[in-house]
């Protein structure tokens, strides 16, 4: 059994799940000890891909950021962090200074340098893409300990771009 902590909102939940068998989009998890089930559409598509899940066969429109940062339902945008109780390592938490690439695109500038302290929502880079350009915002507060992109380099979505401490 697998067990996990979802902090949604500033509000905790212990989540405890056996592994799904292969090609089943039906999973009985316990959550703070009470038993749900939950349906997902097509389990082996990307989380991103998830439009919408049944919660003991109540529908919900969900949308999921990849890095598991954030869950957007109709009542708007939620912060998330997920930590595998198990794990023998802590696991980075959601929002833990790693800045990626939310789409493909070229750097185009960065607007700081390794060394500057930041704090969470500033612009960081400039990530063109279809002739737009577009701001790539700091997740927290910290100063920049590493870039790993040069400006001109073409990245896709998913690459880490900037580290911040």
């Amino acid at each position: 059994m697998s067990k996990i902590l979802v902090t949604l909102n500033e509000k905790s939940y212990e989540i405890s799940f056996d592994q799904p068998l292969p090609q089943t989009d039906h999973l009985t998890v316990q959550v703070n000890g009470e038993t749900v089930t939950v349906q997902i559409p097509n389990p082996a598509a990307p989380l991103n891909d998830h439009t919408w899940m049944l919660v003991n066969e109540r529908p919900y429109e969900v949308m999921f950021d990849p890095d598991l940062r954030w869950v957007a339902g109709k009542k708007g945008l939620h912060p998330v962090d997920v930590r595998d109780l198990e794990a023998m390592s802590p696991r980075h938490h959601s929002g833990d200074g790693r800045l990626k690439a939310p789409i493909p695109g070229l750097i185009s500038r960065y607007l700081v340098r390794v060394g500057d302290q930041v704090t969470a929502g500033q612009p960081i880079v400039i990530l063109e893409a279809m002739k737009m350009e577009n701001e790539v915002r700091a997740p927290m507060n910290g100063r920049v300990e590493a870039i790993h992109v040069k400006a001109g380099e073409t990245v896709t979505r998913g690459t880490l771009l900037v580290e911040i401490e």
